[in-house]
């Protein structure tokens, strides 16, 4: 799996680039979007043939050397280059992935941390984006755009891309698709045994928004920023999200709803 993802990562992220934005003069139309095979290479320096092998798999032991000129090269961001060191360690038989089974029960301290904080809304997801607890001020925000339908199985990524009212609720729709199907890129590469993980990103790629998402390979530490919700019942309100970990693979998430007022529809992301 890893190998394989390593080599779709340097397609997709070639495939993103246009030759103005690494100081190349833009040439004639192009028959594929981004850059050449050859102009990666040239400015990674190294061989198209090097390159070939890596990004058909036949090829899985670069040096930190090549990594880093190639990370160099497609203009990774400090958050893009972690996720691309991560995925050339897991190349290796000598790497050592997180195993072990997922941890699907909140513990009583963690239930009673985000009982605490009523009536601020705050959950916990799990590392497959499952909800695994809630307190009732998010409940109640959350029932009425259905995140606890049947059809969103209690899981944020199949509320996002399965259910028909997602879009109309969630007005930063893209943003918000991209900030979870980061969360899951981040989830495969550290527990890459975890069966019932692949078969969660397997099912949803039925979904054409999904596994174009997917596999344009975008990633990044989403850690707080602003979502902007229809509510059925609020009308439009500004929901600033705040998240921590108490465990590898739990995440408590803190709502903020309305405490400030956007200046643009837009989503503001925060990298950390």
């Amino acid at each position: 799996m890893a190998q394989s993802e390593f080599a779709e990562f340097l397609i997709a992220r070639r495939a993103q680039l246009q030759p103005e934005e690494v100081g190349l003069p833009p040439g004639r139309r192009r028959r594929t979007p981004g850059l050449r095979r050859e102009e990666v290479a040239a400015l990674a320096g190294v061989s198209v043939d090097y390159l070939a092998r890596l990004e058909q798999g036949r090829d899985s032991n670069p040096s930190t050397g090549v990594l880093n000129a190639l990370a160099d090269a497609l203009r990774l961001n400090d958050s893009e280059r972690h996720h691309f060191a991560k995925i050339a360690l897991g190349m290796e038989p000598a790497a050592c992935p997180g195993t072990g089974q997922a941890h699907e029960q909140l513990t009583e301290t963690v239930q009673a941390v985000i009982d605490a904080l009523q009536p601020t809304p705050a959950f916990v997801l799990g590392r497959r984006s499952n909800i695994l607890g809630s307190n009732a001020s998010w409940r109640d925000f959350a029932t009425p755009l259905g995140l606890f339908d049947e059809v969103a199985d209690s899981n944020l990524v199949n509320y996002l891309f399965a259910h028909p009212e997602a879009p109309q609720h969630i007005r930063n729709w893209p943003d918000v698709a991209d900030m979870f199907i980061s969360s899951l890129r981040a989830a495969q590469s550290h527990w890459s045994d975890d069966e019932q993980l692949q078969e969660l990103i397997h099912a949803l790629q039925q979904f054409p928004e999904f596994a174009r998402r997917w596999h344009a390979h975008r990633v990044g530490p989403y850690r707080s920023g602003i979502l902007q919700v229809h509510h059925p019942i609020r009308g439009n309100v500004e929901v600033e999200f705040e998240t921590m970990n108490p465990t590898p693979d739990q995440t408590v998430t803190v709502w903020f709803i309305d405490r400030r007022r956007a200046h643009t529809p837009s989503l503001r992301l925060v990298n950390e």
